[in-house]
């Protein structure tokens, strides 16, 4: 059995390259160092939306549920806080774990 944690964000449209960059370059890798993920993807939302600004998915699998409870234990916080500091309200998440369905 596969899962997803998936983090959908909706990103204000001045800063879009600047976030992309630095979830490609800093945040992707910085949570796939945790060891807790054993893939990442991040998608563009296409769905239009009307309040200025673009949304992005990004999904890691991991194997277990422990391994997605160790990771928002553990790692989680700080590397949302530093989120937090870079970009403030022009990012704003939201999570959703996901279950693979045979």
């Amino acid at each position: 059995m596969m899962l997803i944690y998936n983090v959908t964000t909706g990103v204000d449209k001045h800063i879009e390259q600047e976030w992309v960059i630095w979830m490609k370059e800093v945040h992707i890798p910085d949570v796939m160092k945790t060891q807790m993920f054993v893939s990442s993807r991040m998608y563009r939302v296409l769905t239009a939306s009307e309040d200025g600004t673009v949304s992005y998915a990004t999904q890691y699998q991991a194997k277990s549920i422990s391994q997605i409870e160790e990771y928002l234990d553990k790692h989680a916080p700080a590397l949302r806080e530093e989120a937090k500091k870079k970009f403030g309200d022009k990012a704003v998440s939201f999570r959703t774990l996901l279950e693979e369905v045979h």
